[in-house]
């Protein structure tokens, strides 16, 4: 009996050790926030400037020596990125031709023009007709919606724009991504020096190498087209290399059997067997490119992206959410018609009855759509939607913020007070006051009990990244606001998250808000956030929330509805009330998920406390924001690394976490 009760004595002890080291170091930590100012030598609060190597100043000189000296003979890098610029811009010109400004003989104000774009109403009856032939009656009425509402609210011209960008930018950030992503299958070694490389293209702010794209590639549309494939193009090289590897092996060895060459091997067997899970990163390179349209204008992109950052500088909220949900409704129907042509079978195609009489119906608006080339020149009201039967709901909104701010004034700002003083400033003080070997010590502890000695040694390295970098400062007021954001964003979005799991009308519902909300461009989050509560940490932190509490939200109603039945009529069987199932069973079991889902909240809370920096935070936001405004490569890329550091941190730690309870519930990942 003594021995039976050993092996739970053990387990008791084990369980109640984490929770009284945890207990301990949380006061010690206080202990440090107690003692007097001066008390902790200067050093252990900030790394003194003299230990911190001058990688800022390598990385600016390594740019300099690249643009102005490098060679290769007959020509100078900056002559090849150059001449890869005017290559780049061929198919641009093609696309902004046909869909923005007609084609023209001369530039400026002698030029000639020699046909009007193609009419907003053929593009509409052409992208309609797709899309029915995609998905059938219900896409192709969604995809007349939104491009129709490109053209009644007046963004038609600003979306083209944009469209011409992104139908550029898409093929070359899927074609890349497949081409490595292949490459990466072949090539184990490859692949492991890639997987890091993805890791801190997916983390350091867009900001960060907007500036070395500067300085190789120039300023205009272009640069801003090739930031927005260096962007875009991550996603699809994971989703190819998992795709390839997904390959059922009775194909595979099939393909060997039949004698393929490796050629036809990879591009007969391999690629279209994973064609339905490529097309799911060719939707990820569509909606990223979407998402970089307002960045990508800050170098000279222009279109619906310009539009929304001009209406946050003048704070102009009406033409910015009439802007923005241009973007939304753009990424809603170029998603939705690419998950159709990832989901189109053959059945489905046969179904529809009449292929060759429909081929004959997109012929002749094809045919239509040429038409208008030269049409358009002669009926103006044909080449560009007539002005005088736009519509506009800016002044509604402008009014509307103006009566919330009037009537309302005092009580948004005894809120906005109340969360400064006793939750923001608090928790920033806390984190400022803490040694920076003392912080780098708790992390390597807890990746050592969560991954081992391996975890704790790449979470060490990125901390003394941080740490030597000479931004700590600015690190723990990123980690301040990031975690505050990521907290209100888990108490908020969990429980409806798990309300949702249970409720699948509820879910229908907020499922189609969080959508929104996640296509929504982030840079119109800060406009009625900046009205109401004007700028700072608060207003930061706000914005924050909104954009970031999406994936808490889905996160944990996946989780909730991924318990296995059986465990459930197990528990029901045993007795258990409907609270003790949620509690015990449903919760527990749901939580890998859910610690992915914070996982997700807290990458998306760092790229977007980038954007925020236009609202007056003080943290490395602003510090890649700054060297982007100077010019200055090596600052920039060593405060973006520093904020990619601080994602991967986080994203090994909650991994490790999520996967160690995988294993203990015996869940399949």
């Amino acid at each position: 009996m003594a021995s039976a009760a050993l092996p739970r004595a053990h387990a008791v002890g084990r369980s109640y050790a984490a929770p009284a080291a945890v207990a301990a170091a949380f006061a010690l930590s206080l202990a440090f926030l107690a003692l007097p100012r001066g008390t902790v030598p200067a050093w252990l609060l900030r790394v003194p400037r003299e230990w911190v190597p001058p990688l800022r100043r390598w990385l600016s000189a390594f740019m300099d020596w690249l643009v102005g000296s490098a060679s290769f003979g007959l020509f100078t890098f900056k002559d090849l990125t150059r001449a890869f610029s005017a290559l780049m811009d061929w198919p641009l010109w093609l696309a902004k031709s046909l869909l923005v400004t007609g084609f023209q003989l001369g530039e400026g104000s002698a030029a000639v023009a020699l046909t009007a774009p193609v009419s907003w109403l053929a593009v509409i009856l052409l992208l309609t007709l797709f899309a029915y032939r995609l998905g059938g009656r219900g896409l192709a009425i969604l995809v007349f919606l939104c491009f129709a509402y490109l053209a009644l609210f007046g963004q038609w011209e600003s979306a083209m724009v944009t469209l011409s960008s992104i139908v550029i930018a898409v093929p070359f950030g899927v074609a890349g991504g497949l081409a490595l992503g292949i490459w990466a299958y072949r090539s184990p070694r490859f692949e492991r020096a890639l997987t890091p490389l993805l890791d801190v293209m997916q983390t350091t702010p867009v900001f960060a190498y907007l500036v070395p794209i500067l300085f190789l590639f120039g300023f205009g549309p272009v640069a801003a087209m090739i930031a927005t494939i260096i962007y875009a193009m991550p996603p699809m090289v994971r989703v190819t290399i998992l795709a390839l590897k997904q390959v059922p092996e009775e194909i595979k060895e099939f393909g060997r059997m039949v004698g393929c060459s490796r050629r036809q091997f990879m591009w007969r067997v391999l690629v279209p067997t994973a064609r339905p899970a490529l097309m799911v990163g060719v939707n990820q390179v569509i909606m990223l490119s979407l998402n970089m349209v307002i960045i990508a204008s800050m170098i000279g992109a222009g279109g619906l992206g310009y539009d929304v950052l001009a209406s946050l500088r003048r704070l102009d909220i009406g033409a910015g959410l009439e802007a923005g949900l241009a973007i939304t409704l753009l990424a809603i129907a170029l998603d939705r018609m690419s998950q159709a042509a990832a989901g189109r079978s053959e059945r489905r195609r046969g179904r529809q009855g009449g292929a060759s009489g429909f081929d004959g119906v997109m012929a002749a608006a094809l045919l239509f759509a040429l038409a208008t080339l030269w049409l358009g020149l002669r009926y103006p009201w044909l080449a560009r939607y007539p002005e005088a039967l736009e519509i506009s709901t800016a002044p509604f909104w402008d009014a509307l913020v103006r009566w919330i701010n009037v009537n309302f004034f005092d009580q948004l700002e005894a809120f906005k007070t109340t969360l400064l003083v006793y939750v923001l400033v608090p928790v920033k003080r806390f984190l400022l006051a803490q040694p920076w070997p003392w912080v780098l010590l708790l992390l390597t502890l807890a990746a050592l009990r969560l991954g081992g000695v391996r975890l704790a040694l790449v979470v060490l390295g990125f901390g003394l990244f941080v740490a030597f970098s000479g931004f700590w400062t600015k690190a723990m007021i990123t980690v301040y606001l990031c975690g505050l954001a990521v907290i209100i964003a888990a108490l908020l979005g969990i429980p409806l998250g798990i309300a949702c799991g249970l409720n699948a009308r509820l879910w229908r519902v907020v499922e189609a808000v969080i959508d929104t909300l996640q296509t929504l461009p982030s840079f119109v989050y800060l406009i009625p956030v900046v009205m109401l509560f004007r700028v700072g940490d608060f207003s930061a932190m706000i914005a924050v929330i909104l954009y970031a509490i999406a994936p808490a939200i889905r996160y944990a109603a996946h989780g909730v509805r991924r318990v296995p039945a059986h465990l459930i009529e197990a528990g029901r069987a045993s007795g258990c009330t409907p609270r003790q199932i949620l509690l015990r069973i449903r919760l527990p079991l749901a939580l890998p998920e859910i610690l992915l889902g914070i996982n997700q909240t807290i990458m998306l809370a760092l790229s977007m406390l980038v954007i925020t920096a236009l609202v007056g935070t003080r943290d490395l936001g602003q510090e890649v924001y700054i060297a982007l405004t100077k010019a200055d490569v090596g600052y920039g890329l060593v405060a973006g690394l520093s904020v990619a550091a601080i994602a991967m941190i986080a994203d090994r730690l909650i991994g490790a976490w999520a996967e160690r309870l995988r294993r203990r519930f015996g869940l399949q990942a």
